[in-house]
């Protein structure tokens, strides 16, 4: 009896752990043989009608950076949801940027108009004698409301973002599988105990 006790304790143990989800400050995408990290400041939380310097970190496969003057690089952003012969609501241009320990990543200086989702879309290609595939990389991004003096257009824009605003969740199979694994591992544990 000790050991069914031991081994529930176990998995209710493993089943609270595996449900702690990370909580990521940047967002990272990978296209063919470039992935990217992107930051905005201040602290990853862009407000609309606010300034937010937004960078991203460009790294070819081997962890080898990617400066804005190795790559010819566009950035568009789109209010989602969108469709994919919208056109873009911002086009903002690129500049080199220092940040954290990278130097001359693609930068833009963005400001999101109202609350609500957008998608940054970074696409690019080697500028002449670099080594890497073309990618086109989106990255959601969620804006929140500004502190700045732009309360009418946040209450004119409040009823979109309502709208646009989305919950994410978990696939059914990124929860099942887990869990199919950790029954399999708790009849194992079962069946060996009941063997000794």
């Amino acid at each position: 009896m000790k050991k069914l006790q031991s081994a529930l304790l176990l998995f209710c143990v493993v089943i609270a752990i595996t449900n702690i989800h990370p909580v990521f400050a940047h967002k990272v995408q990978v296209a063919a043989d470039v992935g990217a990290t992107l930051h905005l400041e201040p602290n990853d939380n862009p407000r609309a009608g606010e300034p937010t310097q937004a960078w991203f970190a460009l790294t070819r496969k081997g962890g080898q950076t990617i400066p804005l003057a190795q790559c010819n690089c566009q950035l568009a952003v789109y209010a989602e949801p969108h469709t994919p012969s919208e056109p873009a609501l911002l086009e903002p241009s690129l500049k080199p940027v220092s940040a954290e320990r990278f130097q001359g990543i693609p930068g833009a200086d963005i400001t999101f108009p109202k609350p609500g989702l957008y998608q940054l879309q970074l696409s690019g290609k080697p500028a002449k004698d670099e080594n890497f595939k073309p990618f086109t990389l989106k990255f959601e991004v969620t804006v929140a409301a500004g502190t700045q003096n732009n309360t009418q257009s946040i209450q004119n824009a409040n009823s979109d973002a309502v709208a646009q605003e989305t919950t994410k969740t978990l696939p059914p199979w990124a929860i099942a599988i887990p869990g199919v694994v950790l029954v399999g591992v708790f009849l194992v544990f079962l069946q060996q105990t009941r063997r000794n």
